[in-house]
């Protein structure tokens, strides 16, 4: 019932948002992925629904020897209760009409009800494949996987599975 609110509540931020991008005229320089997906998919005792959203400024990109370069940030939650709220960096590289983003994100992770991950400071290592759609649009699939790199007494990590809607205003 409260992952359904969440839904609601991110899709009238969108439609919202939406609305006010083609009554002021922006020129499509910010980017918002919504995603849902399952969050540590490869533990059966600990796996759970997730949602999230992410954002991107293209006039951050810089295109550098790695690819296009650009900030992203970010928050997810899970339907225990789990969240982690990210901020780093992802390359972009188009093949056609897809793309190809690979990315790494420190942030802070809350175990709430769900899993323990063994320290508040997690890394997410993420790829991402989408597909371009007419209208600033793409759908895609993404795999990450959060760790805290031994930091913690215990580094059990998590491995989830989203999919993408990404919209540009």
């Amino acid at each position: 019932m409260k992952i359904n609110r969440i839904y609601l509540i991110l899709a009238s931020f969108l439609f919202s948002f939406s609305l006010m991008a083609e009554e002021i005229k922006l020129e499509n320089n910010t980017e918002f992925n919504v995603y849902t997906g399952m969050f540590d998919f490869s533990d059966d005792g600990k796996r759970s629904t997730l949602i999230g959203v992410q954002h991107q400024n293209e006039d951050l990109n810089r295109n550098t020897f790695l690819g296009s370069l650009s900030p992203i940030t970010g928050a997810m939650v899970t339907a225990d209760n789990a969240s982690y709220f990210y901020t780093g960096i992802q390359a972009q590289y188009k093949i056609g009409s897809m793309n190809f983003t690979p990315s790494f994100a420190p942030g802070y992770y809350n175990q709430g009800n769900g899993k323990d991950l063994g320290h508040a400071l997690e890394f997410k290592s993420e790829v991402q494949l989408s597909l371009e759609l007419p209208k600033e649009s793409q759908l895609g699939l993404s795999y990450n996987h959060l760790s805290n790199a031994s930091l913690g007494d215990k580094n059990p990590g998590a491995n989830s599975y989203m999919f993408n809607f990404f919209k540009k205003f």
